[in-house]
């Protein structure tokens, strides 16, 4: 019990006494926990209801409401990205190291409420998946995307609550322009396959995520060999290690869309003349090939079922 205690006294510290004061009574600011509630939903929802509800459902046809979402999501994101450079990152902000400015009026608190809104914006973006599933459009739904988008608000949470400003605040810059070319090519490809020869680039849009992280990882990890502001380290090496992980993700997914080739079916003959079919680098008879289909023939037989 007194375990107990120490541990809920050392949370409230941490909470009330060593957070930001400008944040503590902002929506959803007071405890991560509705955050990670949140977050949680948006996996189960995503992966297990709402899969189970479009069962026995015809997909949804969403196009105007995809286009218009798609529309206001370059909106929000050009918003954001504009507040993070004209409160510190056009001119005002060392890209080297900078604190965070705790005062509670002119730049400093707008620079805090547009990192509030940044974190706001997490939420809006599980609309991406919400869609998905509306569409029955399960094979988007991937690994990939459920991570990137169920992590981020309560990543960014920490941010906010503790550091709504200063160094940190690039990930949010950079990444905020990034999606403002991002929703914009979702939303010439909601348009219509009429659109289909405007978007070659969407290979690209994958490189320019990467080099996202890349930049994001690069910008925490000098912190760790000279910090002159004395930032909180703790946070580099939150943002780094994020950096990896969805330079990861996001490289294993380029690899699997861009770079793999689908197995190719190929006629070869071997020593004694056989004719051979290789697929990738499997090698089958005709032989083997002829048995499997006079099996099926004889199952669908036996199972009363006809077949020409």
């Amino acid at each position: 019990m007194e375990i107990f205690n120490k541990i809920n006294a050392g949370w409230r510290d941490l909470m009330d006494n060593k957070s930001d004061p400008r944040v503590a009574n902002w929506p959803l600011m007071s405890s991560p926990l509705p955050t990670i509630i949140i977050c949680l939903s948006y996996v189960y929802i995503v992966k297990v209801l709402g899969p189970k509800m479009m069962e026995n459902r015809k997909p949804f046809k969403l196009r105007g409401i995809i286009i218009a979402y798609n529309f206001f999501q370059v909106l929000f994101s050009f918003y954001l990205f504009w507040e993070a450079g004209v409160t510190g990152w056009f001119g005002n902000y060392n890209f080297r190291c900078q604190t965070v400015d705790f005062s509670l009026e002119g730049m400093a608190l707008r620079t805090a409420q547009g990192c509030w809104w940044y974190y706001f914006s997490k939420f809006t973006e599980f609309f991406d998946t919400f869609f998905f599933v509306l569409r029955k459009r399960y094979d988007q739904v991937s690994t990939l995307h459920v991570i990137h988008h169920g992590l981020m608000p309560f990543s960014v949470w920490w941010g906010v609550k503790f550091m709504a400003g200063g160094h940190s605040t690039f990930f949010g810059f950079l990444n905020t322009f990034v999606h403002i070319v991002m929703y914009t090519y979702y939303m010439l490809a909601a348009i219509g396959p009429e659109m289909q020869k405007y978007l070659w680039w969407k290979k690209y849009l994958t490189i320019l995520q990467m080099i996202q992280f890349i930049a994001i990882f690069v910008h925490a990890l000098q912190l760790f060999f000279h910090n002159p502001c004395n930032y909180p380290i703790v946070f580099a090496y939150w943002i780094a290690a994020h950096g990896v992980l969805f330079l990861f993700l996001f490289s294993n997914f380029y690899k699997k869309a861009y770079t793999v080739k689908t197995n190719k079916k190929k006629k070869i003959e071997d020593i004694n003349g056989n004719i051979m079919t290789k697929i990738g680098n499997e090698i089958i008879t005709n032989k083997s090939i002829e048995n499997a289909e006079n099996y099926s023939r004889t199952r669908i037989v036996s199972n009363g079922i006809s077949s020409h």
